[in-house]
C-alpha cells in the first residue's frame, strides 16, 4: 500500500487570481490537498497608448530593461507583439528580472536573463545590477504596474541611471462579498492561506469583514511568498506562521509542509 500523499485531508486557500493559481491548484492537489481559490485581486492589462509610443520609439536605447512580475512580461509583450512584427525590434537591451516566475516567462520567450538576484526582491536586483557595473547614466526601463514600490526605481536614480517606467498592468481588489468560496471559508476555516504579493495581503485587511471566521471555522496558518509580502502581512496586523525560502511555488509548498509536519 502506498504512502499517504503529505497534504493529504489538508485544506489550502489560494489567494492569487485564478488565471494566476492554476500551477499552485495542480501541485496542491497533487500532494494531495483540497484546494480553494479566493482571488482576493484581479490583475488586468492597462497600457497608456501614448506613453507606450513614446517608449517603444525609443526602444533601442535602453541598455537594461527591468520586469518584476509575470504580469509585467505577460503584458508588455502582448503589446510589443501587437506593435512590433519581428523580435529583432526588442534590440539589444539586457533583460533583469525579479522571481524565478519572472525568469522562467522571459526564458519561454527564447530571451536570455541577464540578472536574477537570489532573493526576489526589488532591492536586491538594484544592489546587484549597481554592483555589477555601477549604472551611471545608464538607459533603463522598468516594467510596472500599478502599486508597483518605488524602491527600485529610486535606487537606481540614486545610483544615478536614467530611469523610465512604464505601467503595463493595474492590480485591483476583487469584491468577495457574495463570492461562495468566501462564506464556505468563513464557516470552514483551512489548515492554511497563501499569500503571493502585499496586495493580496492589503485585500485581505481590507475585506475583513467578508472573510471573518466563524466560532467553528479553522484558523489557518498564513503563508507569506518572499520578503515583501511579509513586510505588508506585518504592518497591517496579518500573523505569518511560515515563508518561502526564496520566492518561489516549490519554496513555499516546502515551507507549508515544514510547518504543518511540526
Amino acid at each position: 500500500m502506498s504512502d499517504p500523499k503529505p497534504l493529504q485531508g489538508r485544506r489550502i486557500v489560494l489567494t492569487r487570481p485564478r488565471e494566476s493559481a492554476i500551477e499552485w491548484r495542480l501541485k496542491l492537489e497533487s500532494l494531495g490537498a483540497s484546494v480553494s481559490e479566493l482571488p482576493l485581486i484581479r490583475v488586468s492589462k492597462d497600457v497608456n497608448l501614448n506613453t507606450l509610443s513614446e517608449v517603444f520609439q525609443e526602444l533601442g536605447g535602453y541598455e537594461w530593461i527591468i520586469f518584476t512580475s509575470v504580469n509585467g512580461v505577460k503584458f508588455f509583450f502582448e503589446e510589443f507583439n501587437r506593435v512590433h512584427d519581428d523580435i529583432r525590434a526588442f534590440g539589444l537591451m539586457r533583460i533583469a528580472v525579479v522571481g524565478e516566475a519572472t525568469a522562467a516567462a522571459i526564458r519561454e520567450k527564447h530571451l536570455r536573463v541577464e540578472v536574477q538576484p537570489k532573493k526576489a526582491s526589488a532591492e536586491e536586483l538594484a544592489k546587484a545590477l549597481i554592483e555589477r557595473e555601477g549604472m551611471d547614466s545608464a538607459k533603463v526601463l522598468v516594467i510596472t504596474g500599478n502599486r508597483n514600490r518605488d524602491a527600485l526605481v529610486k535606487a537606481l536614480e540614486k545610483a544615478r541611471a536614467i530611469v523610465d517606467c512604464l505601467p503595463v498592468y493595474k492590480t485591483e481588489e476583487a469584491n468577495l462579498a457574495a463570492d461562495p468560496v468566501a462564506a464556505d471559508f468563513r464557516a470552514k476555516g483551512a489548515d492554511a492561506i497563501l499569500f503571493a504579493s502585499p496586495s493580496a495581503a492589503q485585500s485581505f485587511f481590507d475585506q475583513a469583514d467578508e472573510l471573518t471566521l466563524g466560532t467553528k471555522a479553522k484558523r489557518p496558518l498564513a503563508g507569506s511568498i518572499g520578503p515583501s509580502t511579509t513586510a505588508a502581512m506585518k504592518q497591517l496586523g496579518v500573523p505569518v506562521d511560515f515563508e518561502a525560502a526564496d520566492a518561489s511555488l516549490d519554496s513555499l509548498v516546502a515551507a507549508l509542509l515544514g510547518k504543518l509536519s511540526k
